[in-house]
């Protein structure tokens, strides 16, 4: 922690990194002490902000974290068995320690700097020579970003340290906070973002706005168990906002539909190829060994040869044929050979390498389509999609299981199934205790996918047979998602054994609930208590 809070005041010095978006004054030299004078002063710093929470085109900062999650759950393997996997490792297969973390190590430092980073713009901005109306818009984004750093955080790692104000150089050794106060800060900052929010006109271009707060209280309420609290945010994002479910759900991720009717807050991109603006998910988890002789047009533009990480399991293949969900299915997964959903034509047998793949499967979610790969200058991993954050479907689902520990299962049946009429499947009647909870627990699953919320469901959901975390029935020796992969006759996964075909075996329940905190940050903190088991 030591070395952090050092770095983040040597950063904060600097203007907090004014190469990044503060343009150096000609007439002499900007400072903390005279910058912040002018609306688009604060604006540049919010959009840096936004951009360093999201970093859709960064890859290593928080892609990858984000990603290594996905694969420690029963969605995805690691998949890339042609490279290196000493990142993702160590989280996917439940060897984790704290002084080998792989990926999981850097989004913990990546949070801290852009905390410090909201402190100082909070702390400058609310002394802005700027109007009401503007010190709230750029106050309240700034805000959701702390908030949404320390979600993560916390569901992470457990209660980490918690700062709200400027930390000067008296300030270095900071305790943990537990779990219960972290939370507290993320509802305070996000009730308070709302409200700066509130008369902010909600427009379509991916910035921060009320709803996006009213969203993330909702998921962190039903996080944290307070049912009530999650149906009332929940419902006013439902009832009140400008949102609706997409018609087509393939549609959400489609590359000409950034920021459609369903999406709440989303990663931005853009296809301007001579800026630093795409997104890496696309590349970072794209079939890897693509060939263009696979193609009808055997052109090399066609070809977007992906890096093959975090690719889907036949465990959730399985989940979306036991429903008999094929819309959702197609619109998540694409298998060896099997045309790309919405992309037929151009794509009927999407081949890839199988040697360099566990699964022969890929995420579609996050498919590039052959027309736009063929619009594109340059395939340099930067890619214009945008990645959905929060969307109208989890607020359904969110305020069905609300409903569901309110005791109200029609109402309960009642949000799943405006979810599953979008995909054509039979509406949920007439079900009721255990089984409409796991009901409703696997639509979540169905719905969201790849968008990263699996392990932190896992890990919160209680198994309404044993009251124990979802992840504990389904990960270790005896877990049934590890027996799962253990006596699979699947062609794809059995036949590529350089990811180990045991997945998940070495999970400990009295470990793996959530990650260490990294051991580098134990030593230089003075002793912050580590995780338990570690």
């Amino acid at each position: 922690m030591k070395k952090i809070i050092v770095s983040i005041l040597t950063f904060a010095a600097f203007a907090v990194s004014c190469s990044d978006f503060i343009e150096k004054d000609a007439r002499g030299t900007q400072t903390l002490e005279n910058y912040f004078q002018t609306a688009q002063e604060c604006e540049n710093y919010v959009n840096e902000l936004t951009h360093r929470l999201l970093l859709p085109n960064e890859w290593w900062v928080l892609v990858a974290p984000r990603m290594t999650n996905e694969m420690a759950t029963d969605d995805a393997w690691m998949g890339n068995t042609g490279q290196d996997n000493s990142s993702h490792r160590p989280a996917s297969q439940y060897l984790i320690t704290p002084d080998n973390m792989g990926n999981l190590n850097g989004m913990y430092t990546a949070h801290y700097y852009t905390i410090q980073s909201c402190n100082i713009g909070l702390a400058k901005m609310e002394l802005a020579p700027i109007s009401e109306s503007q010190k709230n818009q750029y106050v309240g984004e700034s805000l959701f970003v702390r908030a949404y750093c320390y979600y993560e955080l916390v569901n992470n790692y457990g209660g980490v340290p918690l700062y709200t104000t400027v930390l000067g150089t008296n300030d270095l050794k900071l305790p943990r906070s537990s779990v219960a106060e972290v939370y507290a800060q993320v509802e305070a900052d996000l009730k308070e973002s709302a409200e700066k929010l509130e008369t902010i006109e909600v427009n379509r271009n991916g910035r921060i706005n009320k709803w996006a707060a009213y969203a993330l209280l909702a998921r962190v309420s039903l996080f944290q168990e307070k049912w009530a609290e999650a149906k009332q945010y929940a419902n006013k994002v439902i009832t009140e906002g400008p949102f609706s479910l997409e018609p087509n759900f393939i549609n959400i991720w489609d590359v000409n539909n950034h920021n459609g009717v369903e999406s709440i807050l989303e990663a931005q991109s853009s296809g301007v190829q001579d800026r630093n603006l795409g997104s890496a998910i696309p590349t970072f988890s794209g079939a890897r060994g693509e060939d263009k002789k696979n193609f009808p047009s055997n052109d090399a533009a066609d070809v977007l040869d992906g890096w093959g990480w975090c690719m889907p399991t036949s465990d959730l293949e399985n989940a979306y044929l036991s429903e008999g969900d094929e819309i959702r299915l197609k619109s998540t997964i694409t298998k060896w050979g099997d045309p790309a959903y919405g992309d037929e034509e151009l794509n009927p047998t999407h081949k890839f390498s199988l040697n360099d793949n566990k699964s022969g499967r890929i995420c579609r979610k996050y498919y590039i389509p052959i027309a736009t790969r063929r619009s594109l200058d340059k395939r340099d991993g930067h890619l214009p999609l945008n990645i959905p954050l929060i969307r109208l479907a989890e607020m359904y689902l969110t305020r069905a299981e609300a409903n569901y520990h309110l005791n109200d299962a029609g109402a309960a049946m009642s949000d799943i199934n405006v979810v599953r009429d979008r995909v054509d499947l039979d509406p949920v009647e007439g079900m009721a205790g255990p089984n409409l909870l796991r009901k409703i627990y696997k639509e979540r699953r169905l719905e969201l996918a790849f968008e990263g919320l699996r392990l932190f469901d896992i890990r919160r959901e209680k198994d309404p047979g044993t009251g124990k975390p979802v992840i504990e029935s389904l990960m270790g020796p005896n877990g049934t998602f590890v027996q799962y992969n253990l006596n699979s006759t699947d062609p794809y996964e059995t036949t590529n054994t350089r990811e180990a075909q045991d997945k998940g075996i070495n999970f400990n329940p009295a470990r793996h609930l959530i990650w260490p905190i990294p051991q580098l940050e134990v030593d230089l903190s003075g002793g912050i208590i580590t995780n338990p088991n570690y």
